[in-house]
């Protein structure tokens, strides 16, 4: 029963629309979830229904966190409570009551599964139907055992090749990569695969001791002894003197001089995998991955299966052949099968045989159609799911729900335009009112302007983010939102606000990339002009994410001699399926010498638990705890600056250790975070807590908002920079101490961003960014261009992967990729102005873009 409370304020055109009644709605009263204030919105079933608004303006908090969170709860509480325990449930939003409600399924952005195991195949599950295939039908040569559908499944120990435990890659590490410079000595640690501080250098003693030369450049070397030293399964033990000159050493041998302590050696090889494959540090296992250079596996040429299963063929391939081809080409050669024509190599086909091939082709055909009308026939089954962008991972799993034919349900999407170009919308829209006409609610979290002009029912939330919004502006029709003058929504929907005309920066040299073969890249070279801001563009999997995120990253990184930066860590001993490949084949060339540093901006998490924030990403933090140390009675207790550091046993709370909240279990239903009882959510204990500067304790200070501390901060420079530049980049509505948890993708980088910016800057940094608009409102990604200009007018690099065209408009150079996908990809088709490649002919952009630049301010038509 709802619970008295006042009348909220509903807003300017909230009430435009005549409030519904009836079956056909889902009428929302009281959300308080996040920072909604007490909204009341009708949303109609039966419809395709946008939320709109800017970054962090509640409108995830009231499709994700109120409707379709109360939806699970009440499906939920009709499942046995055995089961309840098995599922990760929403929780309870904060809501007084909705109405109207039917069950709900929510697909969300997230990134794949860090396993290199799953893939396009498992995530969709067609590749148990493929593998039924196989196995009912396949065509065997004679006198091969009956094989079952586990046998051909590379995850399984029945089906899985002996030789790379079905990963279908074999990792080693050769001399180029333990060895990056060859100019150096062993002295100088050429062999950079070696341990850091005293390991290393024991090492380097023990050579010594053998007698081998530590001084000579690695290159000088006799080739048998760097293969002994980086190869060799022997462990001699010597006497080693640390310190001593190597001639010192010679003289103490041969006099029989005590050692300090017997050393053992250890092959370079031989610790990189031993390290790999045994120690418990992540950042361990990470340092030496950078070391180890991937390849298919040679038993099974990467198809991850035992031989047994590969003798199987089914329209002339084996299940590993036909799991690498692209889905368009699998539907072909199922169209046979599909069609009751099942043919064998010089064999009767059995009339049972024949029927169980056609019902398990079609089953297969119909769902591969679903990817190819959802842009994705690109795509392979064996392709792995780390590899796919948000956006792609989204289409498939609306593409299993497309092929579920549920009905009377809501969907709950967010975003799924993420990683779209505007090329593919089309098949996006048409796949979401597939769903509305088969008699589903379809209820998008969505920044994409096309998508709201075709929508049912526009619901805008706002007018800012954080405290500053909350509230529905307006629920109704879209051409109704152009009477709300408060909606940062509006001037975007309906073209009132012009692009700036601006020239072009021209290049202070050019970075070559030449010979790039990758993935679908062939021999592919480019130019990206130095000191400018360069857009890569082209639809999905047309090669641009391989281009930049890949090929440029690596390739300048080992220009630089550093790692990858923001390098993904590889899971439960596995290699991560982008790990290093040693296949792969390219050069930089032109004016390298001009970058002297790289940066990722992504959009990865700033942080995996609820201890990094805001705050302590940025380095603000570090800064304010040093001004609660030096107050007059910090001193007088002598606490130092960690005194106030959450994450620190000698300041924070010892009932919930710094969190803030325990957590509850109420085994069946959803847990509960209650606040501590003890530090009532402050994470501190109360003598930290008695400490105030300007009359606040560490504690408030954490709960003030970017702007709140701003004006706090205000004459102390090493917080007030920081603070300033997240407020110009429009994230001055997040809480200092916000959990990184709690952060979206666009936020995170957002932050990394203005991390980025309060830095000194050179002139000499390489920016590399994938699609920074994805989760970014058009205000947004206005705010966030205007950073990255501010970069690129500093003289530094700025290369961005990017499908919104009001963004590569605005760009220097574009560089655009195509002219399809998969292998249809992969080439260079256009490069140029934006200008120059809106008139390009061959390009799958150029429309899309000339239609962005004819709406420039002082443009005509």
């Amino acid at each position: 029963m709802a619970k008295e409370r006042r009348a909220p304020d509903r807003g300017p055109g909230a009430g435009a629309e005549p409030a519904p009644s009836g079956r056909g709605f889902v009428r929302v009263r009281g959300a308080r979830e996040h920072n909604l204030k007490d909204v009341d919105v009708d949303v109609p079933r039966d419809a395709l229904v946008v939320f709109s608004g800017v970054s962090g303006s509640g409108k995830s908090s009231l499709a994700f966190g109120t409707i379709y969170a109360e939806a699970q709860r009440r499906y939920l509480e009709s499942v046995s409570p055995y089961a309840r325990r098995l599922i990760d449930q929403a929780g309870v939003p904060d809501v007084d009551a909705i109405d109207g409600l039917p069950p709900a399924v929510a697909l969300q952005q997230q990134r794949g599964t860090p396993s290199a195991r799953s893939s396009v195949g498992s995530l969709t599950t067609i590749s148990s139907v493929l593998r039924m295939l196989y196995s009912r039908v396949g065509d065997r040569p004679p006198g091969h055992p009956m094989l079952y559908a586990e046998d051909f499944s590379p995850n399984t120990p029945q089906g899985a090749c002996p030789r790379c435990h079905g990963q279908g890659r074999v990792y080693d590490a050769t001399e180029a990569s333990m060895v990056p410079d060859d100019s150096l000595s062993i002295r100088e640690r050429a062999i950079a695969a070696w341990p850091p501080a005293w390991h290393g250098q024991n090492l380097r003693d023990i050579l010594v001791s053998l007698g081998h030369n530590v001084d000579k450049p690695w290159h000088a070397l006799p080739r048998r002894l760097r293969d002994w030293i980086l190869f060799t399964d022997e462990t001699p033990t010597v006497p080693v003197y640390p310190g001593f000159t190597p001639k010192e050493t010679k003289a103490a041998l041969r006099s029989r001089m005590e050692p300090a302590y017997m050393g053992t050696f250890t092959s370079a090889r031989n610790y990189v995998l031993h390290t790999f494959a045994s120690t418990q540090s992540a950042m361990m296992r990470k340092r030496v991955s950078q070391f180890l250079v991937g390849a298919p596996c040679p038993a099974c040429e990467g198809k991850r299966l035992k031989p047994e299963a590969l003798a199987v063929t089914f329209a002339g391939h084996d299940i590993g052949a036909l799991s690498q081809l692209p889905i368009e080409t699998v539907a072909q050669l199922l169209a046979p099968a599909a069609e009751g024509r099942l043919q064998k190599a010089n064999a009767f086909v059995p009339e049972e045989q024949r029927l169980a091939a056609r019902r398990l082709a079609q089953e297969l055909e119909a769902r591969l159609r679903v990817l190819q009308q959802l842009g994705l026939g690109y795509l392979s089954l064996e392709r792995s799911t780390p590899t796919l962008s948000p956006g792609e991972l989204q289409r498939l799993r609306l593409a299993t729900q497309l092929s579920s034919q549920l009905f009377g349900v809501i969907y709950v999407l967010d975003e799924p335009s993420a990683g779209l170009h505007p090329a593919d919308g089309e098949a996006l829209l048409d796949a979401l009112q597939r769903l509305k006409a088969s008699g589903n609610s379809v209820y998008v979290v969505e920044h994409d302007l096309a998508l709201m002009r075709r929508a049912d029912w526009l619901v805008d939330v706002g007018p800012a983010a954080g405290e500053r919004g909350g509230r529905v502006l307006y629920s109704g029709p879209p051409p109704g939102l152009a009477q709300v003058r408060e909606s940062q929504t509006r001037p975007y929907l309906f073209g009132e606000l012009k692009l700036p005309r601006r020239t072009p920066r021209a290049a202070r040299g050019w970075l070559r990339l030449e010979g790039i073969t990758r993935n679908n890249l062939r021999e592919v070279d480019v130019a990206l002009p130095l000191a400018c801001l360069t857009a890569v563009t082209g639809v999905s999997g047309s090669g641009k994410s391989t281009l930049v995120t890949r090929a440029l990253l690596e390739l300048v990184a080992r220009h630089l001699g550093s790692a990858l930066p923001d390098a993904e860590e590889e899971v439960d001993g596995e290699m991560a399926a982008d790990a290093r490949d040693g296949t792969w084949s390219g050069r930089l060339a032109g004016d390298s010498a001009a970058i002297r540093r790289l940066v990722q901006v992504d959009q990865k998490p700033i942080g995996r638990t609820p201890r990094s924030n805001l705050a302590t990403y940025t380095g603000l933090f570090d800064a304010v705890r040093k001004l609660f140390a030096a107050t007059p009675a910090a001193r007088r207790r002598r606490y130092d600056p960690g005194r106030f550091s959450f994450n620190l046993p000698k300041g924070r709370c010892a009932t919930c250790e710094g969190e803030g909240f325990v957590e509850v279990e109420l085994l069946f239903m959803p847990s509960v975070y209650a606040p501590c009882p003890d530090c009532h959510g402050a994470r501190y204990n109360a003598q930290t807590l008695e400490i105030q500067w300007r009359g606040r304790s560490i504690a408030e200070v954490l709960a003030m908002t970017v702007e709140e501390a701003a004006a706090f901060f205000a004459g102390e420079a090493q917080v007030e920079r920081p603070l300033q530049v997240l407020l110009e980049i429009g994230v001055g509505y997040l809480r200092l101490g916000q959990p990184a948890t709690e952060l979206s993708g666009g936020e995170a980088q957002r932050i990394k961003l203005a991390t980025e910016l309060q830095r000194p800057h050179r002139g000499d940094t390489l920016y590399v960014l994938d699609e920074p608009t994805t989760g970014l409102h058009a205000a947004d990604a206005d705010r966030l261009m205007l950073q990255l200009q501010r970069l690129v007018d500093e003289g530094n690099t700025a290369v961005v992967v990017e499908h919104e065209m009001r963004v590569v408009a605005q760009s220097d150079w574009v560089v655009d990729m195509g002219p399809g996908a998969g292998e249809q990809g992969g080439r260079v088709v256009a490069t140029g102005t934006p200008e120059q490649v809106a008139a390009s002919r061959g390009s799958r952009t150029a429309a899309y873009l000339a239609q962005c630049l004819r709406s420039r301010a002082g443009s005509a038509g």
